[in-house]
């Protein structure tokens, strides 16, 4: 674990472990803890938080699990209490169990859950509870209970992140412990409250949105005793800790809802496998670990779709064939096979072929973000790079916000020659990632490519402002 990922989850247990309020005390506008941290103020601070986290962290690029969590988690969020339902996701590329929600709607999901939660209602569960955090304020409500810290205690967690992310993370644990020590241990007196009620209202929210209410206690017990005898547990369970008591509070409650709840889907399994094949060290030992799954179960198409990515990676052409037509042969239209043969024909040079599966799944799927993908790296080989890039204008439209569409931007418009729009697109990552003079510096070389195109000229400016305003967002949390 870096030092900054310890100084960033410390900071986040102070986050999710602060004092709470009456379970139906729903926050307002209005009510006290608005008074010092607004929802506005919530969420400009979420997402200079996030574009720091970053440019730290390793994260999955895979379209298919991120458009998997955006989908279900922002469903979920329509059955919770969450009023501001803004959410922006990153996918951790980490294997160790770990999930965390950050003021202004910050979801972060570590590769590592999909590990730990063998089915989709368990893996909703530990999210369900983390919107419990976002929807209850706790972090708004714990700076209202300490009058005294306001703002100032918001600021020292940033500040805490930051200095680690520089490199000193001595000094950033001593900014988050230093001059708020005695009111950081104030704080964690009221954790178990905090934990109970994100408990209760994510439950609810669980069996809301149709899932098994059953799921979290089940998680939790699953997670008590893989970890029970570990001299230092996951991340996940230091700030939000197991206790017997705890998980038979959440099935007693988790008993008064319907028993019919979703528990998994096949969509899930297959992300979940598409995970693990992440987190093999080679593609030759993912190949050994789907083949030594199937022998106890060689009819489980999980497995055999887990198998056919991994021996796609491996260059083993032949036998992914074959596994992915069998696939394909009962089930003709899932999307994840199909981009897997996609992939396939990417390998053998097949791109006509390739080109006529995806717009099929166009056809059937118009605004799907992984198949689009797909369809701008066709173009790409095919070397329509001016298609491309009006594909490509599709997703950063529907997708601004996504560091990764922007990368790719990059290529496509320099590809497209669209040179003043790659500068403009290098400073939309850059600013995403925390990078922002570099941003800033890619814009200033886009108004000398512009001329005296009065409208590029007013797009670059307004971009260039809009990257300013988040600058100084977060220079005034860190100040």
């Amino acid at each position: 674990m870096t030092s900054l990922g310890k100084a960033l989850l410390l900071s986040l247990g102070v986050i999710t472990a602060l004092p709470v309020l009456a379970y139906d005390d729903l926050p307002t506008l209005g009510d006290s803890s608005s008074s010092i941290v607004s929802p506005q103020e919530e969420y400009q601070l979420g997402r200079a938080w996030l574009s720091l986290l970053r440019s730290q962290v390793p994260r999955i690029n895979d379209p298919l699990s991120k458009e998997f969590i955006e989908i279900k988690v922002n469903r979920l969020a329509q059955s919770s209490r969450l009023q501001d339902r803004r959410l922006e996701f990153i996918l951790i590329r980490d294997a160790e169990l770990n999930a965390f929600a950050a003021p202004g709607g910050i979801i972060g999901v570590n590769g590592g859950l999909f590990l730990s939660a063998p089915n989709e209602a368990e893996f909703m569960g530990v999210l369900a509870h983390e919107l419990a955090h976002l929807s209850q304020r706790h972090f708004a409500r714990g700076i209202a209970a300490q009058q005294q810290l306001q703002v100032p205690m918001m600021t020292a967690l940033l500040v805490g992140i930051v200095a680690a992310a520089a490199g000193s993370p001595d000094a950033g644990m001593a900014t988050i412990l230093g001059s708020q020590a005695a009111a950081y241990q104030n704080m964690m007196s009221f954790s178990r409250a905090n934990e109970q009620e994100a408990d209760r209202v994510g439950i609810e929210t669980l069996a809301k949105a149709g899932y098994s209410a059953q799921a979290m206690p089940d998680l939790f017990e699953i997670l008590m005793k893989k970890y029970r005898f570990q001299q230092i547990p996951p991340e996940f369970l230091i700030t939000h800790p197991l206790t017997e008591s705890r998980i038979a509070d959440t099935r007693n409650r988790a008993e008064g809802y319907p028993k019919n709840g979703v528990r998994n889907t096949l969509e899930y399994s297959l992300v979940r496998a598409r995970i693990q094949s992440f987190f093999e060290e080679t593609p030759g030992s993912s190949v050994r670990l789907f083949r030594s799954l199937l022998e106890n179960n060689p009819n489980d198409e999980v497995l055999q779709y887990g198998l056919a990515i991994s021996l796609l990676k491996n260059n083993n052409l032949s036998a992914a064939t074959n596994i992915l037509k069998q696939l394909l042969a009962k089930s003709p239209d899932n999307i994840f096979y199909n981009l897997a043969y996609v992939d396939l024909d990417f390998y053998q040079g097949n791109l006509a072929d390739a080109n006529q599966r995806i717009q099929k799944m166009l056809l059937a799927n118009p605004n799907n973000y992984p198949i689009t993908k797909a369809y701008v790296d066709l173009l790409m080989k095919q070397k329509d790079y001016q298609q491309a890039n009006r594909i490509m204008e599709r997703l950063v439209r529907t997708r601004p916000n996504d560091p990764d569409i922007w990368n790719q931007a990059v290529e496509v418009r320099g590809k497209s020659g669209d040179i003043i729009g790659v500068h403009q697109a290098q400073a939309q990552y850059l600013s995403l990632t925390g990078n922002f003079d570099t941003a800033l510096e890619q814009l200033k070389f886009a108004r000398q490519k512009a001329g005296n195109s009065f409208q590029q000229l007013a797009m670059i400016d307004q971009q260039a402002k809009e990257i300013r305003t988040m600058q100084e967002t977060v220079k005034q949390f860190l100040q």
